[in-house]
Formats: C-alpha cells, structure tokens, sequence
C-alpha cells in the first residue's frame, strides 16, 4: 500500500488528539515535550475496531485519558513497546487498568545485560512484557500485521515494527524524525547502534513513524545520513585526540560548540559510547579501565 502523502503534509502537533496520519494509523502526542522528546511522545493507534496501542508514553492520565476516548468504541488488543524509556511505556500499566490487552516488548529494561549498569536517561524498571519479542517475530491483527525488527543501540531492547499492510516503520527512537538518539552506556551501544541503522537499509519501506518528530518521508537517505553523522563523530575525536584534547568533558564543549550546554551532560555519554567502539576498533587506547573519565590516545 502506498502511504497517502497529504496526510503527512497535513499533519500537526496537537496535544491529546487523535489524528489520522495514514489509513491504518492514528497518533496521539503526549503533552511531555523537552530538549528530549520534542514536541512529546507519540502514541501511535494501529488498525480499527481492534486496535494496537503503539508506545503508550509517559505515566500521564491526560495522555491515558485521549487514548480512551479515541478507542472508545473500539478494543485495545495489543499495547506494543519500543523500548523501556519513562516517556515510553509506563502508560502500559494504566491502560491495563482499562483494557486486558496484553504488552508486547523485547523484553525488561537491560534484557540483553547480565552485568550491573545504569543509564543516563530515566528507565522504567516496571514493565515486563507479557508477550517477550524476538527479531521477525509477527504481531497480527484483524486487519493489520507488524513485524518486529530488534534494533538494539539506543536500549539493549530496542524494537522497531514494521506495518506490512502499509510498508510503515515505527521507529521509536532508533530512528527520530528531528534529532539523533543519545546513546548512554552500558545499556546503550554504539557498535550495536550502528548495526542496527545498517539493519534497516536491507529493507523496503515507504515512511518512518519516529516516536519523537515528524515523519520521515525518504527513510534510506535518512538513516544513511545518520550512520555519516556517527562516523563523522569519530573523526572529530580522533583529530582533537591527535590534538592532545585526552578526555571527553574536554572534547565534549569542542564537537557540540552550538549546543545548548544543558544538553552537554548527554553529549557526553554519546562521546562516550563513540569512545568506547573507537577503542574496541583499534583507533583509540586508554590506560586501564575504561571509563568516561580516561585518557585517550590515538594508536
């Protein structure tokens, strides 16, 4: 099916509202906007009469609220999870108290870690997934049917899906529509990352829906850009350590000089995570144990 672009040239960023974007999708955009999450989170609707819940978002009863009324006269069967970021799915656990759909994710937060880590970015430590998804597994509906690609980097449980009936990807924040994601080790990855951007190049889709953003109307240059924008990263480090500039919070003010220094705590861990592949790569060295705090090299 071929995606209706008026639909997308139409769209706007209304909050609590139910619009139509495609013929199978409605979204829905939580009131929760930041440096972030743009505008706010965007739930997405998925089919009718039976209908997939698409990241349900923060733990925001107004937010909960516009979902039930858009599916007032409809049944929620499935409440489907991108990954486990606080603006993602806590919204879950307050639509259960509505619906007996069962949460379908990759799987907890860290799912893929067996080690003690934290992260940067808020975490929802609650939700387990009833339905646990592996890479190609197929959710289906009464007229619709997703495909679930594992794209771990930004999370260990990153999933993006794919809606067969219309070659649309929701993307999450694997892919957004107006930023990069920050990528925060350990749970974040940026060898898996950029795996997971090649990953996508290997299939045919018509149009992201990205979590955060407007939609992306021309996928492959999109995500070939974002893979040019991270190995461009690498060679800016790898200049600035050639240099002399030994650590990331020296790095950090000279790679991001247009960026707001509020975002600098994140633009760290995103050097970080970019170290941290450079120095399994061979192209960086450091004393001891890595950590954000070491002294680079370049071999």
């Amino acid at each position: 099916m071929v995606v209706n672009i008026p639909f997308v040239q139409d769209l706007q960023f209304t909050y609590g509202v139910s619009q139509q974007v495609s013929p199978q999708i409605r979204r829905i955009i939580a009131n929760n906007p930041s440096p972030f999450t743009y505008f706010g989170t965007g739930t997405y609707l998925v089919g009718s009469r039976n209908v997939a819940v698409i990241d349900p978002g923060p733990a925001d009863p107004d937010h909960v609220d516009a979902i039930l009324r858009a599916t007032q006269n409809e049944k929620i069967t499935h409440l489907v999870v991108t990954h486990t970021h606080l603006d993602h799915s806590p919204g879950c656990a307050m639509l259960k108290e509505h619906c007996d759909a069962k949460t379908y994710g990759f799987g907890p937060h860290g799912a893929n870690r067996s080690d003690d880590w934290v992260v940067e970015e808020g975490c929802d430590t609650e939700f387990v997934p009833d339905v646990f998804l592996k890479h190609h597994d197929r959710i289906e509906g009464d007229s619709w049917s997703l495909t679930c690609l594992h794209t771990p980097g930004h999370t260990s449980n990153h999933v993006c899906y794919l809606l067969n009936e219309e070659r649309a990807l929701f993307s999450g924040d694997h892919v957004m529509g107006w930023s990069t994601s920050v990528i925060s080790p350990p749970d974040g990855d940026m060898e898996l990352y950029m795996a997971s951007l090649r990953l996508l190049l290997d299939y045919e889709i018509d149009l992201y829906w990205p979590t955060h953003g407007p939609p992306i109307t021309e996928p492959i240059p999109h995500v070939e850009s974002f893979i040019r924008h991270r190995l461009h990263r690498e060679e800016q480090i790898e200049k600035y350590v050639q240099q002399n500039v030994q650590t990331i919070a020296d790095l950090v003010p000279l790679m991001y000089d247009s960026l707001d220094p509020i975002l600098h705590p994140a633009a760290r861990r995103s050097v970080y995570a970019a170290v941290c592949f450079m120095v399994k790569k061979g192209i960086l060295r450091v004393e001891g144990t890595l950590s954000e705090d070491s002294k680079l090299a370049v071999n």
